[in-house]
């Protein structure tokens, strides 16, 4: 009986936010829009939305956990608004504001410990233990997810940088301006880095310059090969050398640097691979070995 009270007054809870919540659905979407208008710098959303993924429609649910987030945000000073704001670029999360994220992470923090009180119930010490690990797990896990994605976007930004050079360089070399190369290359790649390069020229549609473009390009893809291509090109925009022959010495920086990385991971794989051969397959080994001799050393002592 007591469970059953527990899990009714926590759906009342939840369906009474919904409601309140999509009373005001239209405050909180008008809200949540404008600051990530501030946040972004996008200033023409019909522009932008040409260049980015589609956005999901607006649901109360994402409206009250927006609501949530600015609560916390504006109560709890040590919430990193900006840092939380960084992983969501990287993630290519553009539509996602830092609020709704925290949001998120307060439901889940709320959920999971409710879950594993049905589960386990806190009857002993170890049952209050848990409950508080489900508390932690349901505050941590978003934010890890959305930093999984980010490692996991720019790592593919990464991969395809040295194509995209080799590209421009041709393009260049034929004649074309930087700008319209960047252009043309633009379709021939797929996204994460199709999806970066064509933010990038839509910041210079709307009257960014180049340098400042592609310095948006590096704080949204903080990688060293990001970070390297446009200290290239804008040391070269401001010192008048060539760009084809930029091009050119940065190819095969690119791709000196992707083969050291792949040196430097193949020199790491005998350490990751030492726990799975030490605790799962050197295990499994001796058992199908050794079992066979142990039952024909327990038979001989039988036969005594």
């Amino acid at each position: 009986m007591y469970l059953y009270l527990v899990l009714g007054s926590a759906l009342i809870g939840i369906a009474v936010a919904s409601a309140l919540t999509a009373a005001g659905s239209r405050r909180y979407r008008t809200a949540e829009r404008l600051s990530t208008i501030h946040d972004y710098g996008f200033t023409a959303d019909s522009q932008v939305q040409a260049y980015l993924p589609r956005e999901r429609s607006r649901t109360s649910v994402t409206s009250m956990m927006t609501w949530l987030g600015e609560i916390l945000s504006r109560r709890i000073a040590s919430v990193r608004e900006d840092h939380i704001r960084e992983q969501l670029m990287s993630a290519g999360m553009y539509t996602v504001s830092p609020r709704t994220l925290i949001g998120y992470r307060v439901v889940a923090s709320l959920i999971f410990p409710v879950i594993a009180f049905v589960l386990v119930g806190v009857s002993k010490p170890l049952d209050i233990l848990i409950v508080a690990l489900a508390a932690f797990a349901g505050w941590v896990l978003p934010m890890s997810y959305v930093s999984r994605r980010a490692r996991k976007r720019l790592d593919q930004i990464d991969r395809r940088l040295p194509d995209l050079i080799d590209l421009l360089t041709v393009m260049i070399e034929a004649g074309l301006s930087f700008s319209a190369a960047m252009r043309m290359a633009a379709g021939q790649f797929e996204p994460p880095l199709s999806d970066e390069l064509r933010l990038t020229l839509q910041e210079q549609t709307m009257g960014l310059g180049v340098d400042e473009a592609l310095g948006n390009l590096a704080t949204r893809a903080d990688t060293p090969a990001v970070k390297a291509f446009v200290r290239a090109m804008t040391q070269g925009e401001r010192m008048g050398i060539s760009t084809g022959q930029i091009m050119r010495n940065l190819s095969h920086e690119m791709r000196a640097r992707r083969r050291s990385q792949a040196e430097e991971k193949a020199q790491k794989a005998p350490v990751v691979m030492l726990f799975p051969l030490v605790f799962l397959i050197f295990p499994a080994m001796f058992l199908v070995l050794m079992t066979p001799a142990v039952i024909n050393l327990l038979h001989s002592f039988k036969s005594f």
